[in-house]
């Protein structure tokens, strides 16, 4: 059960819940991991492929498994224990890493089983995320969710700072396999802490896993506007503007930077939304909260145009950093306002819908990006991407009043 009730305006408020605390040290470390593999398996598809296609093709791989298996998950979260869950999605990630470890020291890997693999990951992911963002209301009072979901968000670019750093410098020391060995590891972190929670979710029940119950979460989302839009606006800006997967050409052939400045590329993005996080988990979020969702879109497109025609290091690393700020400060406010209105026994669902959508953005959206860097090279594909997100943004606030209008 979530800790003592404290003053909702206290800094850091959101840390006193014990168990909040263990999850947030277990993921940041495994996290971490994540994105040092994220890199190295980035890179060995790019030296096994030599192309924006495929590297952009990953994003199908990754999002294929989501989207079919989203619905599911979500409703596994509101029927079972939220934490025991976790601890299976979180093994057969290891198991992954594991694969992708052995493949690299016995120098078999290929793009098929970076695909293959790409595919159980997307697997696990359906069913890990919407049990551990359904988790984490559960683990605090309902004034500490804002400082909570900023925390969350705070560390979790920490990690993402942290990872691709690393794995950049060990990329280029000692290869791809002691990353992906480093990664299992990683997951030990978390599933210490989900053992060592006291709480326990009971759930729903196993007779609530049907598809009546993965309806009934479709149609609490469908009636309730600001969900859905929010979905909608997140899913266009990331379809258009996410091109993540095409750094390793920016790196090599664009800015001549190599696998460490690979590493840093990475790391902007994260590194801006740090510093946006650090701010919103210690100040209050805007009361126009519809409009700063909005101008956060408008702001992530433009940066990501920039980043796409600029031909200097410092301006790119500059536009992912401001990408990522404005990304995190729409992320906390959506996930507040979902969390907030969404009831505990529709939260594993609500929760899968929304990752199809914020994660089916991006990953298609490095499809799109792959394909049209084929068709009209790599920086115009990423600068027409960021140009198509800014629009999207205003078109949205003429066709969806109520998300413009919404305040707190």
């Amino acid at each position: 059960m979530p800790g003592p009730r404290s003053p909702p305006g206290s800094r850091f408020v959101a840390l006193r819940s014990r168990d909040f605390r263990l999850l947030l040290a277990g993921q940041t470390i495994s996290l971490t991991g994540s994105q040092m593999q994220q890199v190295a398996v980035v890179w060995q598809l790019y030296l096994l492929t030599g192309s924006p296609l495929a590297l952009g093709m990953m994003g199908l791989f990754r999002i294929v498994p989501i989207v079919a298996f989203a619905l599911g998950g979500g409703v596994m979260a509101d029927a079972l224990d939220r934490r025991r869950l976790m601890l299976f999605t979180q093994a057969a990630l290891a198991l992954v890493s594991v694969a992708l470890a052995i493949l690299a020291f016995t120098h078999r890997t290929t793009p098929a089983a970076i695909y293959a693999l790409s595919f159980l990951a997307g697997a696990a992911t359906a069913f890990d995320n919407p049990a551990r963002q359904a988790l984490v209301p559960r683990l605090v009072d309902r004034e500490q969710l804002p400082n909570a979901l900023s925390l969350y968000t705070t560390v979790w670019q920490v990690a993402t700072i942290a990872g691709p750093a690393i794995g950049g410098a060990l990329l280029a020391w000692i290869g791809p396999g002691a990353i992906y060995v480093a990664d299992v590891l990683s997951f030990g972190a978390v599933i210490v802490a989900l053992l060592a929670m006291e709480h326990r979710h009971v759930g729903a029940g196993r007779s609530l896993i049907n598809a009546k119950a993965a309806l009934e979460g479709l149609r609490f989302i469908r009636r309730t506007p600001l969900i859905w839009s929010t979905m909608l606006v997140d899913f266009a800006a990331t379809f258009f503007a996410g091109s993540m997967l095409l750094l390793p050409i920016f790196a090599d052939q664009l800015l001549h930077v190599g696998p460490r400045g690979l590493g840093l590329l990475y790391s902007a993005q994260p590194a801006g939304a740090v510093l946006a996080g650090a701010v919103l988990s210690t100040t209050p979020l805007p009361r126009k909260r519809g409009a700063a969702i909005l101008w956060s879109v408008a702001i992530y497109g433009a940066s990501i145009a920039v980043f796409g025609i600029s031909r200097w290091f410092w301006l790119s690393l500059l536009m992912l950093g401001v990408s990522g700020a404005a990304d995190t400060v729409s992320m906390v406010i959506r996930q507040t306002a979902r969390q907030t209105i969404t009831p505990d026994e529709l939260r594993g669902r609500m929760s899968s819908v929304n990752m199809i959508f914020f994660m089916g953005g991006p990953q298609l959206g490095e499809v799109e990006a792959g394909v049209v860097a084929k068709l009209i090279g790599v920086r115009a594909s990423v600068a027409s991407g960021g140009l198509v997100c800014l629009a999207t943004a205003a078109l949205v606030a003429l066709l969806v009043p109520a998300l413009a209008r919404y305040e707190e």
